[in-house]
């Protein structure tokens, strides 16, 4: 790559797309450092169920931001903002580029469009919430949300418990819906125009593929006997690294919960590939409402070569 560094290169993208390749490749060109921005690559516990870069990888080029958080950890967008700012001033104070990549959209639109104004929830009030929720299942966590913040629980999906909790949370502690707060947000840490970004795309299907190689693949590397020691911490099953793809699968399995209907090696692991494939589907539509300036590219390539025709 020729011409200025950006403040900052953002790579975004669903899982499996071929996103930390390609970070490794532009930051190994720019004399940069690649920084996490995937919400579940934050956790110490969960390398390889994550698809965290390997040892291999990682000691190409510096990395930061990943497995850095115990699993025992409530991490928000909120907190890894705050590392990231961190993050990024130091590897700007170097004279390098932060070379930031992952498939967590919310941390982008913060990154870029600032992050909402919401009050902080006093950890009493955390802590009774959660308390309150264990046992529920998650669609009984967004009833719960419904029957006193309607406007906010209309908008969040009833199978996403992090996020009805978090409503909960934010309603518990000031008395008003978390959708009020939504429309105040703070200043971007990036300012628009210094920063270069890309969302890779790869086709449907193709992804797919790789989605289902990959899960067999972590397999392979030992993914289920990291699910079993993540389970034997008796950590709260809603805690966000225990509810990474694959892990609530392999953990009934394990578990021989056979009520949930995961009574065999081959349905855990077909749901943990089905739930990354819907999870996929997210990040497409995330991105095309949400990251609207982000340009999409087909492959690694193609997005290598945008990002280097902008700095010309």
């Amino acid at each position: 790559m020729s011409g200025d560094l950006p403040s900052a290169i953002l790579i975004a993208g669903p899982t499996a797309s071929g996103k930390s390749a390609l970070a490794i490749r532009i930051a190994q060109a720019v004399g940069g450092v690649v920084v996490n921005a995937d919400s579940m690559q934050v956790y110490r516990d969960l390398r390889i169920i994550t698809a965290r870069p390997t040892l291999e990888e990682e000691a190409s080029v510096e990395h930061c931001l990943f497995g850095h958080v115990d699993a025992a950890v409530n991490y928000s967008v909120g907190l890894w903002l705050a590392d990231a700012a961190s993050a990024i001033a130091d590897i700007q104070a170097s004279g390098r580029a932060p070379v930031l990549v992952g498939g967590t959209g919310m941390y982008f639109k913060a990154l870029t469009q600032g992050l909402s104004d919401i009050p902080a929830v006093p950890e009493d009030v955390r802590a009774r919430v959660r308390a309150q929720a264990v046992g529920l299942s998650a669609q009984d966590i967004h009833a719960r949300l419904a029957a006193g913040d309607p406007l906010t629980a209309s908008h969040l999906r009833p199978t996403d418990p992090q996020r009805n909790l978090r409503a909960l949370e934010v309603f518990e502690a000031t008395g008003q819906p978390l959708a009020s707060f939504q429309g105040r947000r703070q200043a971007p840490m990036l300012a628009a125009g210094t920063w270069r970004a890309i969302f890779l795309a790869p086709e449907r299907a193709e992804l797919h593929r790789r989605i289902d190689a990959r899960f067999d693949a972590m397999m392979e590397q030992g993914a289920l006997e990291e699910v079993r020691a993540l389970g034997a911490r008796g950590l709260d099953p809603l805690l966000p690294a225990m509810r990474a793809h694959g892990v609530p699968g392999l953990l009934a399995w394990l578990g021989g919960e056979q009520s949930q209907g995961w009574v065999t090696r081959e349905a855990a692991v077909e749901r943990g590939k089905a739930d990354t494939r819907r999870y996929s589907k997210r990040q497409f539509t995330f991105a095309r409402h949400q990251l609207p300036d982000f340009p999409w590219a087909a492959s690694g390539e193609e997005a290598f070569g945008l990002l280097e025709a902008t700095r010309d």
